[in-house]
């Protein structure tokens, strides 16, 4: 599973980095920067729950 974010869709909520701060950290204007590579075993719950929270369903969680 890999986390990607939807750049158009984004509307910089940042509740992404607050769920998933381990994959998901911001850059200066708030808009998510996803770490590269697939989502360890153990977060994919975390990883879930942080896609479906997003207000702008721009988090989204795909397979490799």
């Amino acid at each position: 599973m890999k986390v990607t974010v939807d750049p158009i869709g984004c509307r910089a909520h940042g509740l992404c980095a607050d769920l998933l701060p381990e994959a998901v950290r911001l850059d200066e204007w708030g808009y998510p920067i996803v770490k590269s590579g697939p989502v360890p075993p153990e977060l994919v719950g975390e990883a879930r729950r942080a896609a479906a929270a997003c207000p702008a369903l721009a988090l989204r969680l795909r397979a490799r």
